[in-house]
């Protein structure tokens, strides 16, 4: 065949790089796809939005009020329990409407001193019956609020009086200048309310283990155990003690820490 004749151009192979199969240029030469029609964009998302303050706030606040009601209610569980004062007994020591803390660690672990004001349960019927109450819209509000501590026990089942003849001591009254013995000594008892003469009530008593004999400081407008000599011997059981008066928590301008009066006590000998 001769070389001068005119070549043909060779047609493209089906398949082959950079051509379809109509010879057309393929996806990869037209450079960038627009996005298909009604597909949305691959742009990135926005993250979730962040709380706002005032929730942040609400959060903190409701953290902070749970914490306080466990604490107060760990507290008066295991340390210290508020009490209300509502008569006269213990002026001048204690005054009406008093509110006081009261250390629940007395008389375990740590042992009830001559002097001492405690807290007891009226288990032997020295008060009359408390009328029930009626129910107000937020009664459930206090019940709970005293449950946990932050209200003192105002249910007026207990009585507070100072410990004067312990397990085993002879208590008497009175010798010839109206005082009274403990175990043969006289005590100067400067906690006695002063504002009147206490009336002279006759007893001697030897003090049962597992109780003790109270008695208050307003003397005269007290029904201790001088008044409940028929009921258990006029003597407190120790398990029916909640505690030791620790300090006067209001109103504020009475706040103090409670005194047991030791030098009262210093010459007593042990009881029997």
């Amino acid at each position: 065949m001769p070389e001068n004749q005119a070549r043909i151009p060779e047609q493209p192979r089906e398949g082959a790089p950079g051509t379809s199969a109509e010879g057309t240029s393929t996806e990869a030469d037209a450079g960038p796809a627009a996005p298909a029609p009604g597909r949305r964009s691959a742009a990135p998302k926005a993250g979730p939005a962040a709380p706002s303050q005032l929730f942040v706030w609400l959060k903190e606040i409701a953290t902070v009020v749970v914490i306080a009601v466990v604490l107060s209610f760990l507290i008066k569980t295991f340390l210290f329990r508020a009490f209300y004062i509502p008569s006269e007994s213990m002026v001048n020591t204690l005054d009406v409407n008093d509110r006081i803390f009261v250390n629940l660690l007395v008389p375990e672990p740590f042992a009830l001193s001559r002097g001492d004001v405690v807290v007891f349960r009226d288990t032997q019927g020295w008060l009359t019956t408390a009328p029930e109450k009626e129910n107000g819209p937020f009664t459930w509000v206090q019940d709970g609020l005293t449950f946990v501590g932050l209200l003192p026990d105002n249910s007026e089942q207990h009585l507070v009086k100072r410990a004067i003849g312990l397990p085993g001591d002879h208590v008497i009254c009175c010798d010839a200048d109206g005082k009274l013995s403990i175990n043969g000594s006289p005590i100067d008892e400067s906690y006695v309310n002063v504002a009147e003469v206490p009336q002279m009530r006759a007893f001697d008593v030897v003090v049962p283990q597992g109780k003790i004999w109270v008695m208050g400081d307003n003397r005269n407008h007290s029904a201790d155990s001088r008044s409940h000599l028929d009921s258990n011997g006029g003597f407190v059981d120790l398990k029916d003690v909640e505690g030791k008066a620790a300090v006067i928590a209001w109103p504020l301008n009475r706040i103090t820490v409670l005194d047991n009066y030791p030098a009262v006590f210093r010459n007593v000998p042990a009881g029997g």
